[in-house]
Formats: structure tokens, C-alpha cells, sequence
């Protein structure tokens, strides 16, 4: 546990304060209907697109000090460059076409093309992927950490304090704090890197002093193990925190745009926090990796602007598990349960929205309490169900209108299993089975069953 000052508290009292106003009291008044509380009326500018996009986009804060702490530079290769790549990509390509489609989510976009059991697994799927457990576990490690707290109620507080503003306000709630935490964000890094520089070295200067082992882009890894995160961050292709945005901007070339700055802000903040973990290389014992942010800025930074950094770190996580936690409710809520009723048109969807946001959290806190590293989770979860989904996603991008009967269910299944079944018999080995990551084999099934069925039909089945 760690003594907080006066003026930390006050900092920090301070952030909850706004967050209570921005997603509380300063409530959309048409946040009631459908469109607008998950798409906020399709009204969403530029500066609320970049702002809502880079902050959900990062809430792996943690993850990363922990990687840079073990591995170096290597964070990024893995978790930086590919998704700079991918996003530019979907700013060209999908985005201007997700905001004309004007689909509400990417289940829903399945249903058009592939029908309702195939939207459905979809749902599902994404449900997993788009969990905000990960983020959970994160905040409640950082609670635990600074104020003494069991893991079990800090995952507790954790969870409720982001989403009751969720189920008030819908997605307009989101974007209004995380615009504020957008400034928090880069304030706090650009404090405590200063800081750094200031106090303990240059950049250059630390960079120099550090293990060779640190400066090797691999970090003693494979490439194959490096190219198998750099296919994950194709993940960005079919992430519904990107579609929810790029759906919502007032119009295609706003999603266009605030993708090309968001990737222009991610790679000043990448800068900022590698290099600040690279400070906390000798300095943090291995074992406190995951905890490498807090335990630096605790070491060099004064009262009140330690509360300042800690706060920056909170809403980080914040900014994430709101919008995580709004999509995967959506998916749970409206592209599941409201759409398994018997005459789903006649209900409220927001009802069901509402649901499975209370389910979604109850499971997240159950995964959050029982979940291991963060960092191997994303690589587990983007091996095993990333196969399924991209590959289908982009052909609804490319057929442009186009319904594929008999045909989504299949697609999105085989690969996964395939998968599956590769990382089971890698582990019962203990190694990857022929040396391949259990990525490549769902990948690969997920192309060949396109093919093959493609040759089969000679041309697609439409309805």
C-alpha cells in the first residue's frame, strides 16, 4: 500500500467529481432512443471521434509497462506498428463504408449478409473479444495496489463506478468523459517523462545504459511469435469500438480523418509511455512488472502530481472499460437476447441493452477475479476467435450488398475449432504443434473454406 497525500486525494477526488457531472448530470436528452444511445444520433464530430477512439484504444496502460519492463522495444513491434498499419488501412478503406452502410453494430451488418444464426454467433464472439475483463482486472490491481483494498471489492468498485454512467447515458455519456480523460491521458505522461528527464536522464542517455537484450526489436522471441501479434492487431479490422465510431461520425470523411489523427496521437503516446517504462528497467523488480507505472511515478514524482499521474493511469482504464463494456452489452444485449424474442421489433431494445449490460458485468468481475496475465489473455483470445471473424467481415465490406445464404455459420466456426483444437494439442506437447502458433491454422481454414466453397457454388447465393 501507498501513502497518498492530501493533495493527491484531491486530484483525484476531482476526477471523480467531473466523471459524475460529464456522464451524470450533463445527460443527452435524446439519449432515450435507440440510435442515439448507441450511436449518439450519428452525430459524433471529429474531435469527440479522435478523442473517444485513442482512449478506448488503450487500455492496456499496464499491460504495456509490464511488456517493456520484460522485453524492451519489443512492445512496440507487438503492440504499436501493427495497428498503426491496420488502422490506416480501415480509415481508407472500411470506415467511409461503415458510416454509408449505416448498420447500428457488426452483428447486425452479419445479419444483412449472413442471416440471424450467423449474427448471433457474431454476437457472441465479440462478446468475448470486446470483454472488459481485462481492463477490470487492471484497475482493480491498481486499487488493490495503491489503497490496500481486497482484489475482490476493488474489482467491485472498479466495475460499478464505469458503467453506471454506461446504463445512464448510452454512448454519448462515453464520448463526453472521454474527451476529459483524452487530456488526462497525455498530461500524466507528459509529466512524469519530464520528470525523468529531468531528474534521473535523457532519454538518449537511459537508452544507452540499457541490456542489449532491451534494444533487440524481437526481445528474444521468434519472429514467428512476432508476426503472430502483428496478425492479432488485424483484430482492428473487425473491432466494434472502431465500427461503433467510425458509424456514429456526422459523416464518412469525419471517420476518414479522426482515424488518420487518432493514429498520429497513438504513436506520441506510444513514445511517452514505452519510454517511461524503459526508465523503470533496473529500477522495478520483475515481479511488480505489471505494476511498473505506479510503482516509478511513486518513486520520482512530488505530492499532488503523483495523484496527478495515478489519476491519468485511472482514466486510461476508465476511458476503456466504459466503451468496452457499452459494446459488449449492445452485442450481449441487443444482438442476442432482444433478437431471440419471438417479435423483436415490438420490444425496446435499450430494455435488453440494459440487461446485458448487468450481465456483461457480472461475467467480466467473475473473469477479471479469475484471469491470469493480461498480456497472455489478448494473445489467447486473438489466436483462437480472430480467425473467425475477419475474414467473414471484410467480404460484407467487399460484396457491397450481396447475401450469402448457408453460408457465415460455417465460416465463422470452422476456423475456430480449428484453432482450438491446435492450441490443445500444443499444450498437451508443450509446444506449439510443427512449431505454428494456433493463429496461422484458423487463418489458413478460414481461406481455404472461402475458396472452396466459392469454386463449389461458382458464384454466391443470393437471396
Amino acid at each position: 500500500m501507498y501513502t497518498f497525500h492530501f493533495f493527491d486525494w484531491i486530484i483525484l477526488f476531482l476526477y471523480i467529481l467531473s466523471i459524475i457531472y460529464l456522464g451524470f448530470i450533463q445527460k443527452n436528452k435524446t439519449s432515450d432512443s435507440e440510435r442515439s444511445f448507441i450511436l449518439s444520433g450519428r452525430k459524433l464530430s471529429i474531435t469527440g471521434f479522435i478523442a473517444t477512439l485513442v482512449t478506448t484504444w488503450y487500455g492496456a496502460i499496464l499491460g504495456i509497462g509490464e511488456n517493456t519492463v520484460l522485453y524492451g522495444i519489443q512492445t512496440w513491434l507487438i503492440f504499436s506498428f501493427p495497428y498503426y498499419i491496420f488502422a490506416l488501412i480501415y480509415a481508407n478503406w472500411i470506415a467511409p463504408k461503415i458510416r454509408q452502410a449505416g448498420y447500428l453494430s457488426i452483428p447486425e451488418q452479419f445479419r444483412t449478409y449472413y442471416g440471424n444464426k450467423a449474427s448471433i454467433i457474431a454476437a457472441l464472439i465479440i462478446s468475448f473479444l470486446s470483454s472488459p475483463a481485462p481492463y477490470i482486472l487492471s484497475l482493480g490491481i491498481l486499487i488493490e495496489f495503491l489503497f490496500g483494498i481486497k482484489i475482490g471489492l476493488a474489482l467491485i468498485i472498479s466495475t460499478l463506478f464505469s458503467v453506471l454512467y454506461v446504463w445512464n447515458g448510452g454512448f454519448s455519456a462515453v464520448v463526453r468523459t472521454d474527451i476529459f480523460q483524452f487530456m488526462l491521458m497525455f498530461l500524466c505522461f507528459f509529466l512524469i517523462l519530464l520528470y525523468l528527464s529531468i531528474y534521473i536522464a535523457s532519454p538518449i542517455q537511459m537508452i544507452s545504459k540499457l541490456p542489449d537484450s532491451y534494444i533487440d526489436p524481437l526481445g528474444g522471441n521468434t519472429i514467428q511469435y512476432i508476426l503472430v501479434w502483428f496478425f492479432i492487431a488485424s483484430w482492428t479490422f473487425i473491432d466494434p469500438g472502431f465500427y461503433q465510431r467510425c458509424a456514429a461520425a456526422e459523416s464518412p470523411e469525419t471517420a476518414r480523418k479522426g482515424i488518420f489523427f487518432a493514429v498520429c496521437f497513438w504513436a506520441i503516446f506510444d513514445f511517452l509511455s514505452i519510454t517511461t517504462a524503459l526508465y523503470a528497467v533496473g529500477i522495478i523488480n520483475t515481479e511488480n512488472a505489471l505494476l511498473a507505472y505506479p510503482i516509478l511515478a511513486y518513486k520520482i514524482l512530488p505530492a499532488g502530481v503523483f495523484g496527478l499521474f495515478i489519476t491519468g493511469i485511472v482514466a486510461v482504464l476508465m476511458s476503456t472499460i466504459d466503451s468496452l463494456s457499452l459494446i459488449c452489452a449492445i452485442s450481449f444485449g441487443r444482438d442476442i437476447l432482444w433478437r431471440i424474442q419471438p417479435q423483436p421489433e415490438k420490444l425496446n431494445p435499450l430494455i435488453y441493452i440494459r440487461r446485458g449490460l448487468v450481465i456483461i458485468s457480472i461475467i467480466s468481475l467473475f473473469l477479471a477475479y479469475l484471469l491470469p496475465s493480461v498480456v497472455k489473455l489478448f494473445y489467447l483470445l486473438g489466436s483462437l476467435l480472430i480467425p473467425g471473424l475477419i475474414l467473414p467481415f471484410l467480404l460484407t465490406i467487399r460484396e457491397n450488398g450481396k447475401r450469402m445464404k448457408n453460408f457465415g455459420v460455417q465460416w465463422i466456426i470452422l476456423p475456430i475449432i480449428i484453432s482450438g483444437i491446435w492450441f490443445v494439442i500444443s499444450n498437451l506437447i508443450g509446444h506449439p504443434l510443427f512449431n505454428i502458433e494456433p493463429f496461422y491454422p484458423g487463418l489458413i481454414s478460414s481461406l481455404a473454406y472461402f475458396f472452396i466453397k466459392r469454386k463449389g457454388t461458382h458464384s454466391w447465393q443470393l437471396k
